[in-house]
């Protein structure tokens, strides 16, 4: 039963297809130090996950003394349980287009790109469509910003922005060594602020309605609203625009099915919260953040076969670069196994959260960094789901 005490927000799916890049228009005539002021004075904060002030990195790459830099929007949506940037690109792509081509005009960019997830090549019609649009207003505007799209082949590891780089140079999709950063040697060795889907539309949003608006939404730590994925055991599995700064109390109060035991946040790299954790656990970068997705499961799901599957994934999505990672995924998928089948004793799993531990530590991506979430909130919490 929904108790829809939760604010809804339409800041990303609001009505703009009617204004025809008006806000784009609006921008041009400030300049990008107020623009990248309005950024840094709302708090906004890359909505990929990670979390890194989205002002910031377009200040980075602007201060580059380099005649070539890039803009790249990452659409590269690959998480398990995490479909809201694909709900943006069908309905709003007007909104990304504008929010990179402000992006451009900021750094001093000529050139951008979006990486579009290889499983979601049936968006190319339309998104062509919208971005004959925004070349037409781009040129009757003078600015000289062109976008292109690139695609994916379907490699959940290209969502790193350096192996997203990689793949787009024609290279196997590897992580890079860093620093260097993107915003000072990106794509093609060149300045290049990256972002996600739903950073460069809250951007725009927050150019059209300014920095104070934005901040009456959210937390101190957590500015504005976020859009999240909800699926599993949940009667309105959908996407839903939020206010962030609640607890997984209060979001499975307006979700669950009344019969909540668990909440992934972050999708399969991300943290599993179990009912006794809810009211305590903040949804926002003072508790759990999140790159939007919400899986809900219920008293009939199995938290073993639950790891045991993104443990899979893992192994699978693993570029096998770094010996941390590809091995690591490998041996906790293993050593579950041997748990449940009664091959090690139950204390083989405080083992195998010291090797989570090390490829948190040790791996070279966030791919192996973040094996460690799913793996050490599911195994401290449903022990004994794995056990018997």
């Amino acid at each position: 039963m929904q108790n829809k005490n939760l604010k809804r927000v339409d800041l990303i799916f609001g009505e703009y297809a009617a204004e025809k890049y008006k806000t784009l228009q609006n921008a041009l005539k400030r300049s990008p130090e107020e623009i990248i002021n309005e950024l840094l004075d709302s708090g906004l904060k890359g909505r990929g996950g990670a979390g890194f002030p989205t002002g910031l990195k377009w200040k980075f790459t602007k201060q580059e003394n380099s005649a070539v830099k890039y803009v790249i929007c990452n659409a590269d949506e690959g998480e398990p349980g995490t479909f809201k940037d694909r709900e943006i690109l069908c309905r709003v792509p007007r909104k990304i287009f504008a929010g990179m081509a402000i992006c451009g005009y900021t750094i001093g960019a000529k050139q951008g790109f979006l990486y579009l997830r290889g499983e979601y090549r049936y968006l190319l019609p339309d998104l062509y469509k919208e971005l004959d649009i925004y070349h037409e207003h781009a040129k009757k505007f003078g600015l000289d910003f062109t976008i292109e799209i690139r695609m994916g082949s379907g490699a959940y590891i290209c969502g790193e922005e350096s192996a997203l780089f990689e793949s787009m140079e024609g290279k196997r999709g590897e992580p890079r060594n860093k620093p260097p950063y993107p915003t000072k040697a990106g794509y093609l060795g060149k300045p290049t602020c990256i972002n996600n889907v739903e950073t460069f539309v809250t951007s725009l949003m927050i150019i059209r309605h300014g920095a104070e608006y934005y901040k009456k939404l959210g937390t101190q730590d957590s500015r504005g609203s976020k859009v999240f994925s909800v699926s599993g055991d949940t009667p309105v599995a959908d996407i839903h625009e939020l206010e962030l700064g609640m607890t997984v109390q209060e979001f499975v109060d307006d979700f669950g099915d009344g019969d909540t035991k668990a909440v992934q946040i972050g999708g399969a790299s991300g943290m599993c919260v179990p009912r006794k954790k809810f009211a305590d656990t903040i949804i926002g970068y003072e508790g759990v953040p999140t790159g939007g997705s919400m899986m809900l499961f219920n008293s009939t799901r199995s938290m073993y076969n639950i790891l045991h599957d993104y443990l899979e994934f893992f192994a699978e999505e693993s570029c096998g670069q770094c010996t941390p990672c590809r091995v690591g995924c490998q041996q906790l998928l293993k050593g579950i196994e041997a748990v449940k089948r009664g091959e090690k004793k139950p204390e083989y799993l405080e083992t195998l959260k010291k090797l989570a531990a090390t490829m948190k530590t040790a791996s070279k991506c966030g791919l192996g960094q973040s094996v460690a979430n799913p793996f050490t909130s599911i195994v401290n919490n449903f022990r004994e789901e794995i056990i018997y």
